[in-house]
């Protein structure tokens, strides 16, 4: 396999009781590539993130992360095998400052243990300084370090998405998940989002997107993949997606055309 392949899934299926919401899915993600998921609301998109990312246990399929299987098992797992994610409910630490919400993301990457923690050794001293340093220099990455020291809860809706963003990097991921990053977001902080993305995916990240404004995943991604019924009804570039009849239909209805 190409190390160029940073994610390669194959053949997830997922039942809930009655409902098949995912069929035979697969997608191959390129190192360095912005991959988008879409499909209309009940597609089958966040079922399958929550799949790849550990939340639940597939029916079948196969994963491979840099070309070695990995299981989603547990979300903590996931983290440790290098994929980050974030919510489209935001879950950030509301009490805790922004810089100790980056901070608990990067102690996925860190080794004194709990005894250096109970102990305070030296360290443990240094390693915290590290890490704390790590995630300032993350907040400034994302733009909001002025608020390093603010709660959480008190940051604007758009500087908290750059939050969740900033503590998903922490972990140093090899992909990094994105679930509906711009929604509820205002024009204004769309704009910024995508600078962030573009920002993030020319510094060597590799991202995967799921996202219900189309207009931003066209602009963004390098290749897209369509859900619909749980079932993979296209894949290519933005340009072939958006020309694909199969895709048409399912966002508008028969009867329409491509422009």
């Amino acid at each position: 396999m190409s190390t160029d392949i940073v994610l390669k899934v194959q053949g997830v299926s997922k039942r809930f009781g009655g409902l098949q919401a995912l069929s035979d899915v697969g997608i191959e993600i390129h190192r360095g590539q912005v991959y988008g998921l879409i499909g209309p609301n009940g597609a089958g998109k966040t079922t399958f993130f929550n799949v790849l990312t550990g939340l639940y246990t597939p029916d079948s399929g196969s994963f491979e992360l840099e070309g070695k299987p990995y299981k989603p098992t547990a979300v903590h797992e996931v983290a440790k095998a290098g994929i980050a994610r974030t919510f489209q409910n935001i879950r950030l630490f509301a009490e805790m400052t922004a810089v100790e919400n980056v901070m608990v993301g990067r102690h996925v990457r860190t080794g004194t243990g709990v005894l250096g923690a109970v102990f305070r050794t030296k360290g443990f001293k240094a390693e915290e300084k590290a890490i704390r340093d790590r995630a300032m220099e993350l907040l400034a990455y994302v733009g909001i370090e002025k608020y390093a020291d603010f709660r959480a809860r008190t940051l604007s809706y758009g500087d908290q998405r750059r939050l969740e963003i900033a503590r998903a990097l922490a972990t140093d991921p090899k992909l990094i998940a994105l679930d509906e990053p711009a929604a509820g977001m205002n024009a204004t902080e769309k704009v910024v989002l995508r600078e962030l993305i573009d920002r993030i995916r020319n510094d060597g990240r590799t991202i995967l997107l799921i996202e219900h404004d189309v207009k931003l995943v066209m602009g963004l991604c390098d290749r897209v993949t369509v859900l619909d019924y749980g079932k993979q009804i296209a894949e290519g570039t933005p340009y072939e997606v958006q020309r694909n009849e199969k895709v048409i239909e399912a966002y508008l209805g028969a009867g329409h055309t491509a422009h």
